[in-house]
């Protein structure tokens, strides 16, 4: 099977809810990253044959296949089309997926894979209030068949993450200090310029807004549960975020003919479900997959990223994979950078690259957990 090569990667810096990118317009935060990805490469945009963009809430601004809107804001080729995607919060993990896939059949030769989000204009399930109010179904209660096979317990990604620190056990203080870890750990990679070569600053923004300098344990211990007598708060969660972040992937064709340096090649590819009421394990089952299938150790990688999506999912995930937390997110992540959905797997991908490159690593796993009890795992190796 052919290669398929990341030949560049970039990212907005993530903008905090109602924060200096909340006025950005969606298509506008995607044409950004695209204008700097197709500068920053290279490639003649007009030899691009698809872009794949992840999203959610495809509403309002975020409507109308927000990918190819993208490509039409930045003033790109007319003929090159584009396709969004929702595999919920990996879908931009998965747009590259999607483009590797093309590549590495021989379908494509030059594929754009990225992520948008603003949600501080389209929040969170926007789609799922609007249905509500028109009188439409809601997507898991509203079912005959998932109420037969899964009850009418609600279904949201909270109580899945409440659920998961109960079952693995995970104290409240435990999450509070992975947190701190996360946001010290942000600051650190920005107060030594570590972001930025991955990214494109935009709307006098140059640095991620999320992590916070005055966080302590002390103040995080005084913040109530999501739930009452629950373990999550705030603190342990992942931050309402704006964004966007984009990759190029080719194949040796495509470096060969326009004359691109490839940085990374896709070494391992895959998806893999769980329980849908847990909701956030799947990154557990998905990364036992991807070892069983490629033949490696999770001490075979260098730098890994996983999102934060809620503290309990990362640690969980640590104590039954065994691996070394200090490779684990060692920029800080989602609970300090945010986690603008649509296009953090892209963002993680970005991260993940220009961590090897640093760093010198050679291997680099990815993995996050989506809606619905779902998780995508990419294995990538720096050229």
């Amino acid at each position: 099977m052919a290669e398929a090569y990341i030949v560049e990667a970039v990212r907005t810096p993530v903008g905090r809810k109602n924060g200096s990118l909340a006025s950005v317009h969606p298509a506008d935060l995607g044409a950004h990253v695209l204008t700097a990805l197709v500068q920053r490469s290279g490639a003649d945009p007009a030899a691009v044959e698809d872009v794949i963009f992840g999203c959610l809430d495809t509403i309002g601004g975020q409507a109308g296949d927000i990918a190819r809107t993208c490509w039409l804001a930045a003033g790109l080729p007319e003929h090159v089309p584009g396709v969004t995607i929702d595999r919920q919060c990996g879908s931009s993990q998965q747009a590259v997926h999607f483009a590797a896939q093309a590549v590495m059949s021989g379908t494509s030769d030059l594929v754009v894979a990225g992520g948008v989000q603003n949600m501080s204009r389209i929040p969170i399930a926007a789609a799922f209030r609007v249905g509500k109010e028109y009188g439409f179904d809601d997507p898991f209660s509203g079912s005959d068949g998932w109420r037969k096979r899964y009850g009418d317990q609600p279904i949201t990604q909270f109580n899945g993450a409440e659920m998961i620190a109960h079952q693995w056990d995970i104290s409240r203080e435990r999450m509070e200090q992975f947190a701190l870890t996360s946001h010290e750990r942000a600051l650190h990679a920005i107060d030594n310029g570590w972001f930025g070569a991955e990214t494109a600053p935009l709307a006098e923004l140059a640095v991620d807004e999320g992590p916070r300098r005055d966080t302590t344990l002390q103040k995080m211990a005084e913040l109530k549960p999501l739930a009452p007598g629950g373990r999550l708060t705030a603190a342990v969660s992942s931050q309402i975020s704006d964004g966007a972040a984009a990759l190029l992937l080719a194949s040796e064709r495509a470096v060969r003919e326009n004359h691109l340096t490839p940085r990374a090649r896709i070494h391992h590819l895959s998806v893999c479900g769980s329980d849908p009421v847990l909701m956030l394990t799947g990154p557990i089952p998905a990364t036992e997959r991807a070892l069983a299938r490629t033949g490696m150790s999770i001490d075979d990688f260098d730098a890994i990223e996983i999102n934060e999506a809620f503290a309990p999912v990362v640690l969980a995930w640590l104590q039954e994979t065994g691996a070394d937390p200090a490779k684990v997110n060692p920029c800080g992540g989602a609970i300090a950078l945010g986690h603008p959905l649509g296009a953090t797997g892209a963002r993680l991908m970005t991260t993940l690259l220009h961590q090897l490159e640093r760093t010198g690593g050679r291997f680099g796993l990815q993995t996050m957990c989506e809606g619905g009890g779902q998780a995508n795992v990419t294995i990538i190796e720096r050229l």
